[in-house]
């Protein structure tokens, strides 16, 4: 089997291997991955920006897709040649979150996905839905329960619900996708006139470029009547907070999710009791999670939007892409 590993901090030091094949003990299941897709956070742990004490050598990416190939003693959820996708947190199965369900995340605490053949638990396996290839299946693990948790789990997004989206990276697109399936209103800002053409194309309401319309809060509580947004899905974290403060309703709520515009100290949290605002952390979330998802995506025949797709000699490659930020939904890497 080959496998890429993290041997020392940077892209260029990654480095693709020969190992022997693993084969599945008690319990376990051998997954013969065909596709992977990328976060933000791979490249952040590949870079040491997410874990600078990271244990090494670390096989990287968290979310993946592919088929049984055989099971361990024990098992009884799974058969060569199910289709299958691993979940985000191996210890997270189903209920909130605790310190014990958020350890085991892959491509971080343990070996993640970007190999020919993994071995999981038979519990942190979920089956992809039949519609989708091994390529859009990988994109659900991280970005996609993300979106589902924070529309549904957090702030139990209703038709007629206003939306407010950030950029058009993989956990707002999905965003988008699942809130226009739930009947709100979706709002996106982006810095590209292009993706928002794009976004409005999967069913966006309305789009402003913050390049050319840096005030793009008040265009949001503007575009929601005067009243504010019911959600906020913020994936920009210090450097975006308090504008989307500004644009929510009294009442409303941030799903508070990544940090790709900054981490600061300073921050004003007066909105917050002014305007009795809900802010919630949204760590992607459960297996009971994807496996709600997975059954409105097979129900509403969704289909994840591939903004590339990489072999798996690219890998450096499709993280480069990712660093650029002119993806526009979900970066996919081939396993073969």
């Amino acid at each position: 089997m080959r496998q890429w590993q993290i041997p020392a901090f940077g892209v260029d030091e990654l480095m693709m291997i020969e190992k022997d094949m693993p084969a599945p003990g008690s319990g376990q299941v051998l997954v013969r991955v065909h596709a992977v897709s990328l976060n933000y956070r791979d490249l952040m742990v590949v870079e040491g920006r997410y874990n600078p004490r990271l244990a090494m050598p670390r096989v990287p990416c968290s979310d993946g897709a592919g088929e049984v190939v055989a099971v361990g003693a024990g098992v009884t959820q799974w058969k060569p040649g199910d289709r299958v996708a691993g979940i985000f947190m191996q210890n997270w199965i189903d209920g909130g979150p605790s310190a014990a369900k958020g350890k085991g995340a892959l491509g971080g605490d343990v070996d993640g996905m970007l190999a020919t053949e993994v071995v999981l638990s038979e519990h942190g396996l979920v089956r992809i839905p039949e519609h989708l290839s091994f390529e859009e299946a990988a994109t659900l693990p991280c970005a996609a329960v993300t979106a589902w948790n924070a529309l549904f789990g957090v702030a139990d997004t209703r038709p007629g619900d206003t939306v407010l989206i950030l950029g058009t990276g993989g956990v707002s697109i999905f965003a988008l996708q699942l809130g226009k399936m739930a009947g709100a209103r979706v709002l996106c800002t982006s810095s590209s006139d292009e993706k928002l053409d794009r976004a409005r194309g999967l069913g966006l309401d309305a789009g402003v470029n913050y390049k050319t319309n840096p005030d793009w809060e008040k265009w949001a509580f503007e575009q929601s009547g005067g009243e504010g947004v019911d959600l906020v899905v913020d994936v920009g974290g210090s450097g975006t907070l308090p504008r989307a403060f500004k644009a929510l309703r009294h009442g409303g709520t941030v799903a508070q999710i990544g940090v790709l515009a900054g981490v600061s100290d300073q921050l004003d949290i007066r909105p917050i009791f002014a305007k009795q605002l809900r802010i919630h952390g949204v760590y992607v979330g459960s297996r009971a999670n994807f496996v709600a998802m997975n059954k409105a995506i097979a129900q509403a025949k969704l289909k994840p939007v591939v903004d590339r797709v990489f072999g798996f000699e690219e890998f450096p490659a499709a993280l480069r892409h990712m660093g650029d930020g002119a993806h526009f939904g979900k970066i996919v890497v081939t396993v073969e």
